[in-house]
């Protein structure tokens, strides 16, 4: 039976229930199998020997979504070569693709939860009345352990990019 968690977020203001764990700094990061394209899959193993800032957005299409993703392709550049900056939704893979062509988004890797929610369910963002993924990051290390977690209590809020990007920059020391 897959975990669910209620009264740890809203959306607007609205109760929203959370499907799998809350993942804490010091845990092993979930194997995750996402699509790149609707063809090419992207696991955990894909990184490995990198540092991963995983953003992880409800939607792309959507205003505090974009802001998010534009910030860390923006970090992306400063992060050097031993960081990969994910950008995980629920959207499909040609509307990824379609939406960082028009933002000019090119330093993130957008892939999509969109096949089954793994990732959402996996991580504990699964959204279980939308069946999208919750907004939050999570910063993972070389050795694949979970280093910094965040977890909007509130989906339209921003989330703390300073403090990600601390945390990545923590691990390249």
């Amino acid at each position: 039976m897959t975990q669910e968690r209620t009264g740890v977020a809203t959306f607007k203001g609205n109760p929203i229930t959370l499907v799998g764990p809350e993942l804490k700094a010091g845990d092993a990061a979930p194997a995750f199998n996402l699509s790149k394209n609707l063809l090419e899959q992207a696991t955990l193993a894909d990184y490995a020997g990198k540092i991963k800032l995983i953003s992880v957005v409800p939607s792309l299409d959507t205003g505090v979504c974009d802001a998010q993703t534009r910030r860390f392709n923006e970090a992306a550049s400063e992060l050097g070569e031993d960081v990969v900056v994910l950008t995980i939704s629920a959207d499909l893979p040609f509307a990824q693709a379609r939406w960082c062509g028009a933002a000019g988004v090119d330093r993130v890797v957008t892939l999509s939860d969109y096949r089954d929610n793994s990732f959402g369910k996996a991580y504990g963002v699964l959204i279980k009345e939308f069946v999208i993924d919750m907004r939050a990051i999570f910063v993972i290390d070389r050795d694949d352990t979970v280093r910094y977690v965040e977890y909007l209590p509130e989906m339209a809020d921003h989330p703390n990019y300073d403090a990600a990007i601390e945390a990545v920059k923590g691990l390249l020391g």
